[in-house]
């Protein structure tokens, strides 16, 4: 069992607790945690040993198979009987109780393990060992210790959890960006993939993947919503570019033609990263308040810092453009705030001399300058957009030049599949990654300010009365 799903945007809220059990039920008491699945323990087991992984390995040794998933006796089993009728998974299920059973603390009669679960799952687990005697007992949680982190297991959010595992585990007290993530991938995704049949082919063959029964796509199968998203935002922005397999007019154009128009993309992409990266920067601010407090959040470069820096260039760039002096000065000011706030910040960690004061100065141009060099990056959104037209333009000129005679008419149709089919795999590939490139390098890296450490319960299911 699994622990209950959580619904808010929250890490799911963890307890530290001490598992007590009697001496003499200590394995019923270890085999309701293990099949709860609720339960990190704490310390690392020590290696195996005992009379069940003999046995074990002798039943490995005469099969030749791998060791199956562990399972666990409800009682303790015969480790003879075990062996004789091959229930390799009720032997492994064993060992690794063992090995558990040998990190307890004893006291008394009394033997104890310390780990972590989630309080929404605690009411459960306790009234599940009353009946054995034992107690999750709730202990105080040392400041300088981070529990481990549980993100909400939302239906919505769930397919998309990949695109945030991936980067690595969040701190226990920051927030879920899995949906912000997600959006800000398939908007960027189909915007350097612009067009209706490319973006109708990939939503396609991610309902194709969903209920494919091939079982080695059953790993993958679960994030087909991702796919399916992006597909129909290329699909979308298809529309506004009026392209489908190129610019064939089967589609009306609702927008602009990138290649007409590539300074409009370009500025536009800019704008939908300055967007992008301001909710970056109130996800960072939040997360760094959370972490460390309100004056942390002030003067970190991915906190109020940070976004003054950037909020402030904005409007003065925007100020300037349109020769409105008073909105300029305000951005100014607002950009030198900001500036001053990245000061005391890295002033504070580089400590005294003139060491310190070359290095304050060192981190303080480097993160303005990241700040303008983020921004920019985002025009990659405009450029690869641009790059699929032209790829599918050249493709589809050739092709015109081709129709005609019969034998003209057959190579036009080659010369279309196939261009269409090198376009759609080398912009599917180039602009999954550049999306991903802007997600982690530009977005993420405001998120988050470092990594936490995945919750990791220690589950082994029940066997079966066969197999016990």
């Amino acid at each position: 069992m699994q622990p209950r799903e959580h619904t808010l945007t929250l890490p799911a809220r963890m307890a530290r607790v001490a598992v007590v059990a009697p001496a003499a039920r200590l394995r019923e008491a270890l085999v309701a945690v293990a099949d709860s699945g609720t339960v990190e323990l704490a310390g690392s087991p020590p290696s195996a040993s005992g009379e069940a992984l003999e046995a074990l390995h002798r039943l490995e040794h005469r099969g030749g198979e791998g060791t199956p998933g562990p399972l666990l006796a409800r009682d303790r089993p015969d480790v003879a009987a075990l062996e004789r009728i091959g229930a390799a998974g009720v032997l492994a299920g064993e060992v690794e109780l063992t090995r558990r059973a040998a990190t307890a603390v004893e006291h008394g009669s009394f033997s104890a393990f310390v780990g972590w679960t989630p309080e929404a799952d605690l009411p459960r687990l306790s009234a599940r060992l009353a009946g054995l005697g034992a107690a999750a007992v709730e202990l105080p949680r040392p400041a300088w210790v981070e529990p481990p982190t549980l993100i909400a297991r939302r239906p919505v959010a769930r397919p998309f959890r990949p695109l945030v595992e991936t980067y690595g585990p969040a701190p226990y007290a920051d927030l879920d960006p899995t949906l912000f993530a997600a959006f800000s991938f398939v908007l960027m995704f189909g915007m350097m993939f612009g067009d209706v049949g490319h973006g109708l082919l990939i939503a396609g063959l991610a309902l194709a993947l969903r209920f494919s029964g091939h079982g080695r796509l059953a790993s993958l199968r679960r994030i087909w919503p991702l796919p399916f998203a992006a597909g129909l935002s290329a699909a979308l922005f298809g529309l506004a570019y009026g392209e489908c397999f190129g610019p064939t007019g089967l589609v009306p154009r609702l927008w602009l033609d990138p290649m007409d128009e590539p300074g409009r993309l370009l500025a536009v992409a800019v704008a939908v990263g300055a967007v992008l990266l301001a909710q970056s920067y109130a996800f960072g601010t939040l997360n760094r308040w959370r972490e460390r407090g309100a004056a942390a959040a002030m003067i970190a470069p991915s906190g109020v810092a940070g976004m003054c820096v950037f909020l402030g260039g904005g409007i003065a760039a925007a100020g300037w453009y349109i020769h409105a002096g008073p909105l300029a000065l305000a951005g100014a000011a607002t950009a030198a705030v900001g500036v001053a706030l990245l000061v005391v910040g890295f002033a504070l960690e580089a400590g005294r001399g003139a060491v310190a004061v070359a290095q304050v100065v060192v981190e303080s141009a480097d993160a303005v300058v990241r700040v303008a060099t983020s921004t920019i990056s985002f025009t990659r959104l405009g450029a690869f957009g641009l790059a699929h037209a032209a790829l599918c333009t050249i493709v589809w000129h050739a092709a015109v030049g081709l129709w005609g005679s019969p034998a003209g008419t057959a190579a036009a149709v080659v010369v279309f599949l196939v261009g269409n089919l090198l376009a759609f795999s080398l912009e599917l590939l180039v602009a999954g990654i550049q999306a991903l490139r802007l997600e982690y390098y530009e977005l993420f890296s405001r998120i988050f300010a470092g990594q936490g450490r995945a919750f990791a319960p220690w589950h082994i299911p029940l066997a079966g009365k066969e197999e016990s």
